[in-house]
C-alpha cells in the first residue's frame, strides 16, 4: 500500500514577501506576518522586528478602540454589530484580543470567529485571537505589534477587546486612543461593584442591553453612572467621559458611541493631547520590550535554569526567603548587588 504524500513544505518568506503581502491586504500573508511576531522562537524575533520596522511608516492613521466590560454584558455582540456598522459604512475593522487567562484555562479567547460569526464572514472585517499562551506583557506585546501590522494592511479602526479582568484593562487603555467600557443595565448593585480604577481610565461609559422592558432600568444606571464621574477627576484636562445607553441587539445608541469616539479625536486632537499621548504609548512600549527582553534572557540562561527548582523548594519549605533566592537567581544570572 501506498504511503501518503507528504504535506508540501511552506515556502520561506523573505521580508519583502511579508511586507508586500500585508500592504496588498493578502489575508494569509497577513495572518503568517502576526504569526510571525507572536513566535518566542528567537529565530524568528530578528525578522519580526524587520517586518514590523518595514510596516511602521503605514500605520499610525487607524482609529484605535479599547472595549471593556463585565462579565455578560455582551461584549460580542456589541462588537460585531459596532463593527458592522463601520463595514457598512466603508470602512476596514480589526478585531483583536488582549486575554492573559487564556493560558490558564487553555482555552482561546475568541473561539472569537464562532462567537462572531457574521462579521468574522465580512470581507473588511478581520479577527485575532490573543496568543493561546503567555504572560499579560507578552500577550500586550503581540497586541500592539499586531495593530502595526493591521493598520499597514488598511484596516482603519482597530477594537482591542479585553476579556481578561484587572491588570489587563490598564494594559488595553494605554495601548488605544480611545476607551470603552460597557455596564450592564440596572443601578445600585451594579455600580457598587464597579472598580474604581475603571472608571479613572475609560473614555466613556455605555450601558449595553438598553432595550425592550429594561430601557429604563438602563437610563436609571446611565443616571448613576453619570454622578459617580462628576465627583472624580478626569484622565484628560480637555474630555470629561459621557455615559451613554446603547443596544448591540436593536443596534439603538452604536452611531452615537461612534460620534463621541470622533468628537474625543477632534478635541484632543486640537489641543496635541492625542499627540502627546501616542508618543507616550510608543515610548512605555519600547520599556515594556526592555522588561519582557531582559526576563525571557534569564529564564532562558542556563545558570538560571539550574538553580530554580532547588530555590522554589527552598523558598516552598521555609528553608530560604524569597529575597535571598532572587538575590542567588540574580547573581547566578550575572547581576551584581551594589
Amino acid at each position: 500500500m501506498a504511503e501518503p504524500a507528504a504535506a508540501p513544505k511552506r515556502r520561506q518568506m523573505s521580508v519583502d514577501d511579508y511586507v508586500e503581502g500585508v500592504r496588498s491586504s493578502d489575508r494569509a500573508i497577513l495572518a503568517r506576518a502576526i504569526t510571525l511576531i507572536e513566535s518566542r522562537n528567537p529565530a524568528h524575533r530578528s525578522q519580526a522586528q524587520e517586518v514590523l520596522n518595514a510596516l511602521l511608516p503605514f500605520s499610525g492613521e487607524a482609529r484605535r478602540i479599547g472595549i471593556t466590560g463585565v462579565p455578560g454584558v455582551g461584549k460580542s455582540t456589541f462588537i460585531e454589530a459596532f463593527g458592522k456598522m463601520l463595514t457598512g459604512a466603508g470602512h476596514k475593522v480589526a478585531v483583536l484580543a488582549v486575554d492573559p487567562s487564556s493560558n490558564r484555562t487553555g482555552g482561546s479567547i475568541l473561539g472569537d470567529k464562532t462567537r462572531m460569526q457574521e462579521l468574522g464572514r465580512d470581507p473588511d472585517a478581520y479577527i485575532r485571537p490573543s496568543p493561546s499562551a503567555g504572560t499579560l506583557g507578552g500577550v500586550a506585546r503581540a497586541t500592539r505589534e499586531t495593530m502595526v501590522i493591521c493598520e499597514a494592511a488598511g484596516f482603519d479602526h482597530v477594537i482591542v477587546e479585553t476579556v481578561g479582568v484587572g491588570q489587563s484593562e490598564t494594559v488595553v487603555a494605554e495601548m488605544v486612543d480611545f476607551f470603552l467600557v460597557l455596564m450592564l443595565p440596572g443601578a445600585g448593585d451594579e455600580l457598587q461593584g464597579i472598580k474604581k480604577g475603571v472608571l479613572e481610565i475609560a473614555d466613556m461609559i455605555a450601558v449595553n442591553k438598553a432595550d425592550g422592558e429594561i430601557k429604563s432600568r438602563a437610563r436609571r444606571a446611565a443616571a448613576e453612572y453619570r454622578r459617580a464621574l462628576e465627583i472624580m477627576t478626569p484622565a484628560s484636562p480637555n474630555w470629561r467621559p459621557p455615559v451613554s445607553t446603547c443596544s448591540a441587539l436593536t443596534r439603538d445608541g452604536l452611531a452615537d458611541i461612534l460620534a463621541e469616539i470622533t468628537r474625543h479625536r477632534e478635541i484632543l486632537s486640537g489641543t496635541g493631547e492625542f499627540q502627546k499621548k501616542r508618543q507616550e504609548q510608543q515610548v512605555r512600549w519600547m520599556w515594556a520590550m526592555v522588561r519582557e527582553r531582559l526576563m525571557a534572557r534569564f529564564e532562558e540562561d542556563e545558570a538560571v535554569r539550574r538553580l530554580v527548582t532547588q530555590l522554589e523548594d527552598e523558598v516552598a519549605g521555609a528553608k530560604l526567603t524569597a529575597s535571598a533566592a532572587a538575590d542567588r537567581l540574580l547573581a547566578a544570572f550575572g547581576f551584581e548587588r551594589d
